[in-house]
């Protein structure tokens, strides 16, 4: 499908899946992950495994699938030792999702993201920024503007902005996707603070999430919501999303917790209960739906569900 074609769909009320995990699903089915870069570097070994992750998720009904790039900007790689490799391995990880899109059923038309986060160096076994490794606002900007314009240069139809909870790491990643002249989603993470509050992701400091919902720019961003949050306050930070957000809103959480390198399994929300999450977000305006780190082919099948029943 065209990118006009599904904006199209949107502004008409339509329902778009989105695809579940792709680093976690890397993880799942056997490749190693960085012990500094997570899932950025396994493209270069996994791009057959990655090729049929996007096609499994293609498959199971997703409308966009996202290239694993999200941990392959810059500001990961270098330090892992792969400075020399950023363009490789973004451009080898949007070849695979194209490559599982020609290989589509025939009359499936999907659409391929590239995912740009503001990922920096976590400390080992937690997932945690290491505040010793943050880098300048300048490397920052200029590791977003690098990988928003291989993606570009590879084919992505559009950007997703993903898991942005840092306001000046969340400012320049909106700069850089919108100086590329693709489509941008917003996709903001939140937690839940002790008192009850609904925050920003960010466990340096104690933030309200509508700061960063506030950074979805009034123009250059095509749809906004929450992603890599959990199913139970998704909804409360969707209400945050739509107090500065007007266009269509979407959402994909997570299951599970990371440990730096791994994404751990536990307590992974069961499809059938995540149905009934994708019911009451489409009830409450949401159209864009899938699934993020720990959520597989099966949670993208019971999205696929919910947007038949509900058309």
């Amino acid at each position: 499908m065209a990118y006009a074609e599904l904006k199209q769909h949107l502004d008409a009320g339509g329902i778009v899946i989105l695809d579940g995990g792709t680093g976690t699903e890397l993880q799942k089915r056997g490749a190693d992950m960085d012990p500094a870069a997570w899932c950025g570097p396994a493209t270069l070994a996994n791009k057959k495994l990655l090729i049929d992750i996007h096609g499994d998720y293609i498959r199971a009904g997703a409308d966009v699938i996202t290239a694993n790039t999200y941990a392959s900007s810059r500001l990961m790689l270098s330090p892992a030792g792969y400075g020399d490799r950023v363009e490789e391995i973004n451009r080898r990880a949007v070849e695979a999702a194209l490559a599982a899109r020609e290989a589509a059923p025939t009359g499936r038309n999907v659409l391929v993201a590239g995912s740009l986060s503001h990922m920096v160096p976590v400390a080992g076994g937690t997932d945690k920024v290491d505040p010793a490794l943050v880098p300048s606002d300048g490397e920052v900007l200029d590791a977003f503007g690098e990988l928003a314009g291989i993606l570009k240069a590879s084919g992505v139809d559009l950007i997703i902005l993903e898991m942005m909870y840092h306001p000046g790491r969340t400012r320049a990643a909106v700069e850089a996707a919108g100086a590329a002249s693709l489509p941008v989603w917003f996709g903001l993470s939140a937690r839940r603070a002790e008192d009850g509050r609904i925050l920003s992701y960010d466990h340096l400091q104690d933030m309200p999430v509508d700061d960063i919902a506030r950074l979805i720019t009034a123009s250059g961003v095509d749809v906004a919501g929450c992603m890599h949050t959990g199913p139970d306050i998704t909804g409360e930070a969707l209400e945050a999303v739509r107090r500065h957000f007007a266009g269509p809103l979407m959402a994909y959480p997570d299951g599970g917790y990371f440990e730096m390198p791994d994404w751990q399994f536990i307590d992974v929300i069961a499809p059938a209960r995540l149905e009934e999450f994708y019911r009451e977000w489409i009830a409450a305006g949401v159209q864009v739906i899938g699934g993020c780190c720990g959520l597989g082919v099966e949670h993208i099948e019971a999205a696929a569900r919910v947007r038949d029943a509900m058309s």
